[in-house]
């Protein structure tokens, strides 16, 4: 397969459905898009990708790969590997090519060629605090997908646009180019500048860098490190696959030996400024939207971090109550979503923290609409119960 025929089925693929966000390739399927959440298989007359053999996805994966005798080791040795794929500056890809039950899957994330804004994000304004920070540690979590470097780059933006900093980035690949404005970028991508991001990490502290740009921590010696920039005081910027506040922290103490575990706690509760959790919901009409958790640091905050969650002093309602702060809970969002009619109910109830919570957030605003709250109907006051109970005959 010549590159021309590879970035004809990528760009028939692209534009065969209106966002497009995933491209995927699987033996036994036909190539398929993922649109606003949704897989569509992709027809193309006259070639035979109608169902993928072994082979057809193994030419794909190679000719993505392109001969890098790296990627190639990686994927044999752990059975994955990232790379990066540019389809003739019409888009940026983030590629995964895997193994499973013998044989090899890809899928392809669309990487957006401008970077986006907080407003235009249409996440909450206190986000843009985050570039005000000058030393400490963010994370951004949530599942694959989720928008999390799409967040990052809008902080990044706005740290370029009003900084003149060092920023250097640790990514794998590089995601979005920041061009320099106010700050000055050093973007290296892991394989290609560096190998490791505990490594590479390790080296950014001798770049002389405000700004560090951690992809993911993955692991313990990235965290340690990355504590240690934090502490010495740069402002380390990572995400991480979490799902909110509370599974975030545990996640990181977690990763360190159980007589760690206090001095851990302690460094954490110093050093973490956000930790911003999101997700994406389908949207009334088609499409998503992010609804997003915000934790800022305070002293409630520090003081959980530091002795574990207890009762009355969990991460969530730490979070509910920290609303003056700029915090909120994904079920305030979830509910102020469907206040604004941008998501249904089942969406709300499917993807709230607790649904107790968010059903009497629904039931508040039906009754302040005048609609139903229950399907129950019929209910009368029996007037002569007591009268039956005391003269039964």
């Amino acid at each position: 397969m010549r590159k021309a025929e590879l970035d004809y089925i990528l760009n028939a693929m692209l534009y065969s459905h209106p966002s497009v966000s995933d491209l995927n390739f699987t033996v036994g399927r036909p190539p398929q898009v993922e649109a606003a959440g949704q897989m569509a298989a992709v027809a193309f007359p006259g070639l035979s990708l109608d169902n993928l053999t072994p082979f057809q996805t193994e030419v794909l994966a190679m000719n993505l790969i392109n001969s890098d005798r790296r990627l190639i080791e990686t994927l044999i040795r752990e059975g994955s590997c990232d790379l990066s794929y540019a389809l003739a500056e019409k888009a940026r890809f983030r590629v995964n090519v895997f193994s499973q039950r013998g044989s090899y899957s890809i899928v392809l994330r669309r990487l957006s060629t401008t970077i986006p804004t907080i407003a235009e994000l249409k996440v909450p304004e206190v986000l843009a605090q985050i570039a005000g920070e000058k030393n400490g540690l963010v994370l951004i979590t949530g599942a694959t997908g989720s928008g999390k470097s799409t967040t990052l780059a809008a902080i990044l933006r706005l740290i370029n646009e009003t900084e003149a900093v060092h920023v250097i980035t640790l990514e794998d690949p590089v995601e979005f180019s920041h061009p320099h404005i106010k700050a000055t970028f050093n973007q290296r991508e892991m394989g290609v500048d560096f190998d490791t991001f505990a490594n590479g990490l390790r080296a950014a502290l001798r770049q002389a860098p405000k700004v560090i740009l951690v992809g993911e921590m993955r692991d313990r010696e990235t965290v340690e490190i990355g504590l240690s920039a934090a502490e010495t005081g740069h402002l380390v910027l990572s995400t991480l696959h979490t799902i909110d506040a509370g599974q975030t922290i545990n996640r990181i103490v977690g990763m360190f030996d159980q007589e760690e575990e206090k001095q851990v706690r302690t460094r954490l509760a110093d050093t973490i400024r956000w930790v911003v959790s999101q997700r994406l919901l389908p949207k009334v009409g088609g499409g998503r939207i992010a609804v997003v958790e915000i934790m800022k640091h305070n002293l409630r905050v520090k003081e959980s971090v530091v002795n574990g969650e207890s009762e009355g002093k969990t991460f969530y309602e730490i979070i509910d109550s920290g609303e003056a702060y700029g915090m909120q809970t994904f079920d305030k969002a979830i509910i102020k979503l469907y206040r604004e009619g941008m998501i249904t109910e089942e969406t709300a109830m499917t993807y709230a923290s607790r649904k107790p919570v968010v059903g009497r957030g629904i039931d508040m605003i039906k009754s302040s609409k005048g609609e139903k709250t229950t399907d129950i109907e019929g209910l009368r006051l029996d007037k002569d119960y007591d009268k039956r109970i005391k003269n039964p005959l």
